[in-house]
């Protein structure tokens, strides 16, 4: 799955988390476990959300992730 999600976003350069989810067909939260994976070995950031933090959306809608490599190895 940490594959799926590294050509997933490699492909689109940012998702949302919710995006992301729906590719992998996984929860969010479990997603979100693995994102971290990326972002530790510094592929993957975490954007600024895209408004005050309100809480009205789902937030896995408007929580965006970027890669940031594209060596074309896969970890």
């Amino acid at each position: 799955m940490l594959s799926s999600i590294r050509r997933f976003l490699s492909d689109n350069h940012t998702a949302s988390l919710a995006d992301i989810a729906r590719h992998v067909d996984a929860e969010p939260e479990a997603v979100r476990g693995m994102l971290d994976h990326w972002i530790v070995k510094g592929k993957v950031c975490r954007l600024p959300m895209p408004c005050g933090g309100c809480t009205q959306c789902d937030s896995s809608t408007i929580e965006i992730y970027r890669w940031l490599e594209d060596d074309g190895v896969l970890d």
